[in-house]
């Protein structure tokens, strides 16, 4: 799950273009939205899209969990390593 989570950081990194971040500033249990990460609204669809293409695994956006999906780099790990082709 390591190997996941750093892949995901990676990801978030490349995807959203944040530059300034390594996979180590991201904290695996920390929020990626609000007080956490920063992330926003269209981050979150970047992000979908990124994860969509890179592991084959489609985040419903009228999902009443998406919101818990993507609260954490660990949440998102769990999900896509649950729903994983």
């Amino acid at each position: 799950m390591d190997k996941l989570q750093n892949d995901i950081k990676q990801l978030i990194i490349e995807a959203l273009n944040l530059e300034d971040l390594t996979v180590e500033d991201i904290d695996t249990d920390a929020p990626l939205f609000g007080e956490g990460l920063g992330l926003d609204s269209i981050d979150a669809l970047e992000l979908g899209l990124a994860i969509k293409k890179a592991y084959n695994v489609v985040i419903d956006a009228d999902d009443s969990n998406t919101r818990e999906h993507f609260a954490s780099v660990a949440n998102l790990a769990q999900f896509i390593s649950a729903n994983k082709a």
